[in-house]
């Protein structure tokens, strides 16, 4: 079953108010991707850089939005994609 659904909470909606324009963009061109083409789809593209994580954040999983940015997302049970949150990264441990 692939996702077409994606949600924002209310923490990422606050959030974006104060975002650079083109990590806004780039989140919306990602969410409009997943309500045509689904998640599987989506997650093909190497410009997101979708990825699991792991440690404290195992079963979450997360895309870039530049090299600064990141918007951490999770797939509930009934096939949701929920985003939970978008952080600035300023040194990512590779």
């Amino acid at each position: 079953m692939d996702v077409f659904q994606v949600n924002l909470t209310k923490q990422v909606e606050k959030t974006l108010h104060s975002l650079p324009k083109p990590v806004v963009l780039k989140l919306q061109a990602w969410i409009d991707g997943v309500s045509t083409f689904g998640l599987r789809e989506m997650r093909k593209i190497p410009g997101f850089h979708d990825e699991p994580l792991k440690g404290k954040r195992l079963g979450q999983r997360s895309i870039r939005l530049n090299r600064a940015y990141r918007a951490i997302y999770v797939v509930d049970d009934s096939g949701v994609t929920h985003f939970i949150e978008i952080v600035e990264v300023n040194k990512h441990d590779y």
